[in-house]
């Protein structure tokens, strides 16, 4: 049975990421991805990347619309095994911190939470200030995971991919979906 994986893309700014992620789960056979991109990912997507929609679209089991809150994954009756939005923006975040469900992303994210699932939140946006703080505590009272995309260096990346996939496939673990990357070994 294929695992069902939420991805959101918003706005904010490290479409790397999103794209990268996106290129490993399809890279997985076991994994079906449910994919929804907000009309600002959209165009941070075209002004990071030059990527066009439709490229991402290739690397997805399904594509749902951002606009249509009453999509399947409004609703806690369809399964899943976790959500990843990647990036965040602080938009996302505080909207899902106070539980306003304007768009599916959102509303995924809400589901999510109100169902015990794992959800990644991959924010962006810094320095945080006092409201972003506060918001990134209520996600994580509420069972999220905060996972701002720091890279690390203990592995001793030699390009900016290899900092990206650490980054992503650390994101990819927490939803418990066993993947090689670096391992910590000691000193």
């Amino acid at each position: 049975m294929r695992r069902k994986i939420i991805v959101g893309i918003t706005g904010a700014t490290g479409s790397i990421y999103a794209l990268r992620l996106l290129k490993i789960l399809s890279s997985l056979n076991d994994i079906e991805v449910h994919l929804i991109v907000s009309s600002s990912g959209v165009l941070t997507l075209r002004n990071e990347l030059d990527l066009k929609i439709n490229e991402l679209y290739s690397l997805v089991s399904v594509v749902h619309n951002v606009k249509n809150i009453g999509d399947v994954l409004a609703s806690g009756s369809f399964s899943t095994d976790g959500m990843l939005i990647v990036p965040c923006s602080i938009r996302t975040l505080s909207a899902i911190a106070n539980g306003l469900s304007d768009n599916l992303i959102v509303r995924a994210a809400d589901v999510s939470l109100k169902e015990r699932r794992r959800i990644v939140l991959m924010v962006r946006e810094s320095p945080f200030n006092l409201v972003h703080l506060r918001n990134m505590i209520s996600v994580t009272e509420m069972g999220g995971i905060i996972f701002p995309p720091m890279p690390a260096f203990y592995h001793k990346p030699v390009s900016i991919e290899e900092m990206v996939d650490h980054t992503v496939i650390h994101a990819i673990k927490l939803l418990n979906i066993d993947i090689p990357g670096p391992v910590w070994k000691g000193i």
